[in-house]
């Protein structure tokens, strides 16, 4: 990737930072490793901590003997659910999305029942990392075990129960209907119609377990020895874990401060309060010396949370010529042993963006969340809207070979198109902006669609053994979460609010306080680029702070691409005050009146004239405090919080082309075109690297990733030998590029971007696969789409995978292989850009 930047100094004067390709200033401390992150962390004689997890996916907890355990060399103390079952309380859920929600008790450490393989059962403690993980090997625990629920359609009928006292597998149902809501006419009616007089098209897909596989596996650091207790956690919410905290160990908020240093990413994955956190502070209060637990990669993958399992059903109506007209989806989501987090509330993201683009009349969304004893799922890269995005992708592909016309074709046919912009869509959501004909026609030609559908053409005709499939995913998603008032029409615990300060420094630098909390977006470079323009200031003098509740004391932090959209404008609203307390200062100092000066590129000046001061100079003054005006105060610090008044709707076309050997059912990519509309771009650098690692996430869940679990509920995919994560040499280089479509409900026109690429490449990548082999009868490949699958669909009687007809079901190849899957990703690395 080569980027550019042929913007030049005028007449002496800096060019703009919005907009520059500036390399990440935080990149040197961690590329070298010259920071502090959770588990280098080192405080006067810090104890270790070890998990004992359960074996089984469903047990009563017969007994806990931990006398071999406590005699084991340097161990401090070891200590059961039953030691603290009075003071660890439940683990909270932030969205109990109806008032009838069921939600199980989720202690950190569980007292008389296991609900998954992973729940952890007992805490050692010990002088060394190495000899808490020894020790942990000698607790006996005694179980019975009891019958699990695995499957989630078998947990749909309650056939075994995840937890007997709750009577029943099922959370919660949440339905929107656009007829009762008043956004849209009815839903059956419209199918009725297009089954007497139009089409009706009806698929089942599944949305395969994933797991977040960050970087750095969790860490948590607990020091109770000062006034405040301290905890370092790899966290995305260290305002949110504070509150938690004080909220289920009963300590005052203000006796709690959370530091998250340097995280080395989330996805999703360390947005929630977790049992390692509240046992962390448990053991150091215990004990009163500082904790640290750091888990394994095996823990990692096997007891942090995981993401999507969903089973879709959906039924798509139109009439003849491929008019829309009605859209019914039921879903079944899998939340695991427990409601996490936010994981409830998950698939209702999702809700409102199954219709995505398209302008349908008719639309109904029915939810059933249901617990099984797995580990508990919750927000992924995405959260909610790639499970819909990849859905109604997937059935506009099918609507346009019901109807014979090319998938793109279909999509122009039924999008909103640019001139209707500002769109209220069925689902009462107001999209600001947008133009996806420019976003499409710029794919198209990098692309070259039409020369590839050519070659597609003359395989299929000469019978070629590899055949080559062509993939389209046009899509929208609804970030920058959120609106307060929306989330709390829709029962979530917390407001979308932001925060941000600037402190003005007597020697003319600057310090950005931020609420967001990054865990590798690059906040620190680009809120220097955002406050370096807006006050005038050189970007190497802005210092940002960030991740510390004692510094950043109020803030929402980072999810949902927010932190831009949200975070960056109360980042905008701060400066401005500043300004505007700045401004009466230098009307003084330049013995004129406040409304004859005016501010810009750093300086105020009188109109008309060329006297001004630089605003590194009213704070030198404000500092000194010698000569201001009457009733101002000596400080040009400001804060501001900034609430959303709309959802942020980036956009884009991402077109796929793979190849496929029919006689292997080898998959490798050719080709990968993303032209995003993310609205104005901050930094390309940083938006780039976005880009390229959502494509990455979202490719993976179409061709390798999947948590797989045994009969018995064990995960057999623990490791990154089953789990295949891709390396650089599975991918190819992808072709990438912008249209820009400014954001109306933010001052600097910004859209998110942190999940676009992961939301729009799956369904890109799987209907390319189904599109090389759609003439051998497949109308679908379970994902992800392994050359097993792949030659199974081919050769198959029931060759397919979605069934056409009303209940049916995806046949389901329950193969895993180690060897097939380890062969599958080896094929897309075949012929990689190396």
């Amino acid at each position: 990737m080569t980027m550019t930047d042929d913007r030049t100094e005028q007449d002496g004067a800096p060019t703009a930072e919005v907009g520059k390709a500036r390399r990440r200033k935080e990149d040197q401390r961690l590329i070298t490793g010259r920071t502090k992150w959770t588990d280098n962390i080192q405080l006067p004689g810090m104890l270790h901590l070890a998990m004992v997890r359960s074996p089984y996916a469903h047990a009563k907890i017969l007994s806990v003997d931990t006398s071999e355990a406590l005699a084991a060399t340097n161990v401090v103390t070891v200590i059961t659910g039953a030691d603290v079952a009075d003071e660890q309380g439940g683990l909270p859920t932030a969205w109990n999305i109806t008032p009838d929600q069921k939600s199980p008790v989720h202690p950190s450490i569980a007292v008389d029942r296991v609900a998954f393989a992973g729940e952890i059962v007992a805490v050692v403690v010990a002088r060394s990392a190495a000899e808490a993980r020894d020790a942990a090997e000698l607790v006996d625990v005694d179980y019975e075990e009891l019958p699990a629920a695995l499957d989630l359609k078998e947990a749909a009928k309650d056939t075994v129960l995840a937890h007997p006292d709750l009577g029943t597998n099922k959370s919660a149902f949440w339905q929107f209907d656009s007829e009762n809501a008043g956004t849209g006419s009815g839903v059956d009616a419209a199918i009725e119609e297009a089954r007497a007089n139009g089409i009706v098209i009806e698929r089942e897909y599944r949305q395969q377990r994933l797991i977040p596989a960050f970087m750095e596996p969790r860490s948590f650091v607990s020091d109770p020895t000062g006034e405040q207790l301290t905890l370092w956690s790899s966290t995305q919410i260290p305002h949110v874990t504070r509150f938690f905290l004080a909220v289920v160990l009963g300590i005052p908020e203000s006796k709690i401060r959370v530091i998250a240093p340097d995280v080395g990413g989330g996805f999703g994955g360390k947005l929630q309060f977790v049992p390692e956190e509240v046992i962390t502070v448990l053991a150091s209060r215990r004990t009163g010396k500082p904790c640290k637990f750091t888990e394994t990669r095996s823990e990692s993958l096997m007891a942090a949370h995981h993401g999507r399992d969903q089973w879709q059903t959906l039924t798509l109506a139109a009439t003849k010529d491929g008019t829309v007209t009605a859209l019914k989806v039921d879903l079944l989501a899998d939340l695991g042993a427990y409601a996490g987090t936010v994981g409830g509330g998950v698939p209702i993201l999702g809700a409102f963006m199954f219709n995505a683009i398209y302008k349908f009349p008719a639309y109904q969304f029915n939810c059933t969340n249901l617990y099984t004893n797995k580990t508990l799922t919750d927000a992924y890269r995405g959260a909610g809207r790639p499970e819909a995005t990849f859905a109604i992708e997937r059935l506009m592909d099918e609507l346009a070979v019901e109807v014979g016309v090319d998938p793109l074709e279909i999509r122009e046919k039924n999008w909103i198109k640019h001139e209707e912009f500002p769109f209220t869509s069925v689902c009462g959501l107001e999209y600001d902006s947008g133009n996806y004909e420019a976003a499409t026609a710029k794919a198209k030609e990098m692309f070259g669609y039409d020369e590839l559908r050519a070659e597609q053409k003359r395989r299929r005709e000469a019978n070629d053994p590899v055949q080559l499939g062509l993939g389209i995913s046009t899509f929208t998603e609804m970030c920058g979460l959120a609106p307060s008032r929306v989330l709390g029409s829709l029962n979530y615990g917390a407001g979308g609010w932001e925060n941000a300060a600037i402190r003005m420094l007597p020697t003319g630098k600057v310090e950005v306080v931020t609420g967001v909390s990054p865990h590798g977006q690059g906040h620190e470079t680009a809120w220097s680029q955002i406050v370096a323009d807006r006050l005038g200031v050189a970007f190497e003098d802005v210092e940002v702070l960030h991740g510390d509740t004692q510094i950043s004391h109020k803030g929402m932090d980072t999810y949902g691409s927010r932190s831009l959209v949200v975070g960056g404008e109360a980042l905008i609203r701060a400066a401005d005050k500043v300004i505007e307390k700045a401004k009466p200062i230098a009307a003084h100092l330049l013995e004129a009146s406040a409304d004859d000066v005016e501010f810009s590129g750093g300086r105020f000046t009188v109109k008309g004239t060329d006297k001004g001061l630089a605003i590194g100079e009213i704070a030198l003054a404000a500092f000194a405090a010698h000569n201001l005006p009457d009733g101002v105060e000596p400080s040009l610090d400001s804060e501001a919080t900034f609430d959303p008044v709309n959802f942020s709707f980036p956009h884009g076309t991402h077109l796929c082309a793979v190849e496929i050997d029919t006689e292997t059912g080898g998959v490798k990519m050719r080709k990968y075109v993303a032209v995003d509309d993310i609205g104005n771009i901050v930094n390309p650098l940083i938006v780039e690297g976005q880009v390229h690692g959502g494509l990455v996430q979202g490719i993976a869940q179409a061709l390798w990733e999947e948590a797989v679990h045994d009969e018995s509920g064990t995960l057999v995919s623990a490791s990154f030998v089953d789990y295949l994560v891709p390396t650089a040499a599975d991918t190819i280089s992808f072709d990438t590029a912008h249209t820009t479509s400014p954001a109306t409900s933010n001052t600097l026109g910004t859209k998110g971007v942190g999940e676009a690429g992961c939301i729009a490449s799956t369904p890109a990548v799987v209907n390319a696969v189904v599109d090389a082999i759609r003439h051998f009868g497949v109308n679908d490949v379970q994902m992800p789409c392994t050359p097993a699958r792949i030659y199974k669909a081919i050769h198959s009687k029931d060759a397919g995978g979605a069934t056409p007809t009303p209940g049916g079901a995806a046949p389901h190849f329950d193969e895993q292989d180690v060897a097939d899957r380890s062969a599958g990703a080896a094929g897309a690395g075949e012929g990689a850009d190396q």
